[in-house]
């Protein structure tokens, strides 16, 4: 945020065309010829889509970490976050990058601590796991990756000294008897509470986002996650399969509001099971993935829910927070002062000091890239083949920022109202990684080959 910058320089050219800027410090200027080499024009015989220059661009977040891969999260000032490196694996996934991908599950595998993962790492300091979906996201993704392979055998790949299975174990059965930072399951519904700030909506200090309780999208993906160790261990301390179920049934049962939408969040305390939590009726793009993962097939929910989502979507991106005023409570405090309307938390724009009026945009308006290819997978996992033409024109209109800012890579986020300035990191791995795996995902769908 506090980078010099000289000025700007801007300047038309055509084709074969070369321009050359010089600059002196505490010199007299010298306006020379800029004398470069001539560089013979290849041109290649095979056309380079926008699809192709897109999957290349996944290799610039692709970073070494001794002997294993790990991801820069977004360019200029981001370093690797599990979230972001555990979601972007599965854009990898789909596109058949699966060494890769391999590399960075192990590497993160190998961090887990009963059903704890780094939430970010700085320098080779793992010590933050203040989140609540990482570990649920990694298997999400080995899950991914074993279906792309159809083969199991990724399970029995070592981690120092367990393998991928010990680790999958590992984190469902430590998020049914409680991790060491007070995740926990409610055992009467199944439900997953996760403590203040803990989800990707984390922003504190002032606490934008605390959504301490029961989230709709920890849910999804605990559905998931259940859904998939049922075909890890069929014979073991749990019955998966039967939880899963029941999770499915929660969802529904304490979620689902006037059948219209889900809540974004049952707020409770840690103590609290979730049949008592709070729930709000904050509109947010988060319980797109209960539809995507699988948690909500019910058809009718589906429609209802990308029907209230419609009021969060700009081109290329899905807003965090629908503007309109809400009843549940949502107040911000900074320096002990309310700083916002809490029945009408919404900002659209992301700018002015960060305390005050950027960490208060960030989840609350600030349209992001990452969640909106969720909104396009979704309209075509609840509509089917007839929907898939619509998701896929959907996702298309992203292609307009991608000629903007940082050529060739999606932003951030942009902000919520018009005209929808691109903001925060200028390159975003999972914005890149996410609209990559819809697309693959939308054109298997559409019967085409990749």
């Amino acid at each position: 945020s506090d980078l010099f910058s000289p000025g700007y320089f801007s300047v038309f050219m055509k084709g074969n065309e070369t321009v050359c800027l010089t600059a002196d410090i505490n010199q007299t200027p010298q306006y020379t010829a800029c004398l470069l080499p001539e560089i013979p024009l290849e041109v290649s015989k095979d056309p380079v889509t926008f699809e192709k220059s897109l999957r290349d661009a996944l290799n610039s977040f692709i970073v070494k970490r001794n002997h294993l891969k790990s991801v820069i999260s977004g360019y200029p000032w981001f370093l690797d976050w599990g979230r972001d490196a555990l979601i972007f694996s599965r854009g990898l996934i789909q596109a058949g990058m699966i060494r890769e991908a391999s590399d960075i599950l192990k590497l993160f595998g190998g961090f887990e601590d009963h059903g704890t993962l780094p939430n970010m790492i700085h320098g080779k300091n793992t010590g933050n796991r203040d989140t609540s979906d990482a570990p649920l996201w990694f298997v999400i993704a080995c899950s991914d990756l074993i279906k792309r392979e159809n083969s199991p055998i990724f399970l029995s790949e070592r981690c120092s000294n367990r393998t991928i299975k010990d680790i999958l174990l590992s984190i469902g059965h430590s998020y049914i008897s409680g991790t060491a930072n007070h995740i926990r399951m409610d055992g009467a519904s199944g439900l997953i509470y996760s403590p203040a700030c803990f989800t990707w909506m984390d922003t504190n200090h002032p606490a934008c986002t605390p959504r301490r309780g029961y989230c709709i999208e920890i849910q999804a993906l605990w559905y998931a996650a259940l859904d998939f160790l049922s075909t890890v261990e069929k014979n073991g301390g749990h019955d998966w399969e039967t939880l899963a179920k029941t999770v499915a049934q929660s969802i529904t049962d304490l979620f689902l509001l006037k059948n219209e939408y889900l809540a974004d969040c049952l707020h409770a305390s840690d103590k609290d099971p979730a049949k008592n939590g709070l729930p709000d009726d904050a509109l947010r793009p988060n319980q797109l993935l209960a539809i995507t993962l699988g948690a909500v097939p019910d058809t009718a929910v589906g429609k209802a829910v990308l029907d209230a989502c419609q009021s969060l979507l700009v081109p290329g991106a899905i807003r965090s927070l629908t503007d309109a005023p809400t009843i549940y409570p949502l107040e911000i405090i900074h320096n002990r002062t309310a700083i916002n309307n809490p029945h009408y938390p919404y900002r659209g724009v992301y700018a002015g000091d960060e305390d005050t009026g950027r960490k208060p945009a960030y989840h609350n308006g600030s349209a992001w890239t990452w969640l909106f290819p969720a909104y396009c997978e979704a309209y075509a996992k609840v509509y089917g083949e007839k929907g898939i033409a619509t998701a896929s024109s959907l996702l298309l209109s992203s292609l307009e920022l991608i000629r903007e800012g940082c050529m060739g890579h999606f932003p951030e986020i942009l902000d919520g109202d018009y005209p929808h300035t691109q903001k925060g990191c200028d390159a975003q791995a999972w914005g890149l990684s996410e609209w990559l795996r819809v697309w693959d995902f939308l054109k298997r769908g559409n019967g085409q080959t990749v």
